[in-house]
């Protein structure tokens, strides 16, 4: 297995040193070194990683403010010079923390531990998207596997490990375990648009926008700055335009 990874880290000497930890990892592949979370922001949109090695203390952004914002399918080891107890006040989903002065030996533990968690759910994640031909997908829901038209899909929400595919033809959602990413890859890319971390939408059954929010009945779907450029660019090419 390789894990695909990144570096943000805005101290020279620490970017250089993980680099170089990363170089001496068979398993990992470097695909970006930065040396902010602005700098990262536009190539992580673009190129999302499996895994980010992200410094908390930063100026403009920090990292932990960062991590809100970068795929929800990447997982984060923090780089850190705080002590393991400050550490514990921080309410953030993370693989792992490295205290620098960072060791390739406590390096390797966390890289090997995020390697043991791409090991348990990308099976889990294979297993439980298929293809059902161009129209359509299964879906592993309650132990049986149910055969979902794309055409039927609203919108599908992203629960941690799980996803909920909220359909036209049903009342209530499909639950099923995998991720957004899994079923992500499954869908056509030219109608489904990610709006949020959380949100996939069928831009085909969309009606109603309204201030920075996708409308289907009384649920509102926000959408976020990192791709708000991309709903506004396909409603653009699908607006009227009147005479001024």
């Amino acid at each position: 297995m390789t894990i695909s990874c990144a570096i943000v880290d805005d101290e020279p000497l620490a970017l250089h040193l993980l680099e170089s930890y990363v170089e001496k990892t068979p398993f990992l592949s470097l695909r970006g070194a930065y040396a902010s979370a602005i700098e990262a922001m536009e190539g992580l949109r673009e190129a999302p990683v499996d895994l980010l090695f992200l410094d908390i203390q930063m100026p403009e952004l920090s990292g932990l403010d960062f991590s809100k914002m970068v795929h929800p399918d990447t997982r984060i080891v923090f780089t850190t010079a705080f002590s393991q107890y400050a550490l514990e006040g921080y309410k953030v989903s993370a693989l792992d923390y490295l205290l620098k002065p960072i060791s390739y030996a406590d390096f390797l533990t966390a890289a090997q531990k995020a390697e043991q968690w791409f090991q348990l759910v990308r099976p889990t994640e294979e297993n439980t998207v298929t293809t059902a031909g161009e129209d359509s997908l299964f879906v592993k829901s309650d132990y049986k596997l149910v055969r979902i038209r794309f055409d039927e899909i609203l919108y599908v929400e992203g629960l941690k490990d799980y996803v909920k595919i909220y359909l036209a033809t049903e009342r209530k959602p499909i639950l099923s375990l995998t991720s957004m990413h899994a079923i992500e890859n499954f869908l056509p890319a030219a109608v489904f648009f990610r709006i949020h971390r959380s949100f996939i939408v069928n831009m085909d059954k969309v009606d109603v926008l309204e201030r920075g929010q996708i409308v289907f009945g009384d649920k509102k779907l926000p959408i976020s700055d990192s791709y708000k450029d991309k709903v506004l660019d396909y409603v653009n090419r699908r607006t009227l335009q009147g005479r001024s």
